[in-house]
């Protein structure tokens, strides 16, 4: 699950509790141990595409 924090990033969350909170060693949620899935990757991957896009348009002035 992809949600907006305060400043408009996208951050990965645990699809089964929504905990933001992972374990990179073992690619799993630390509050249900649920594992995070390459669809999971891929879609944050995805979003922070895209938010870096359109950050940097903003930076530079461009319009969509």
């Amino acid at each position: 699950m992809i949600f907006q924090n305060p400043a408009g990033a996208p951050e990965l969350a645990c699809d089964q509790c929504g905990c933001r909170w992972f374990d990179r060693m073992t690619n799993t949620c630390y509050e249900c141990g649920a594992p995070v899935t390459d669809d999971n990757l891929a879609e944050i991957c995805k979003a922070l595409d895209e938010f870096e896009t359109r950050r940097k348009q903003n930076t530079t002035g461009e319009q969509r």
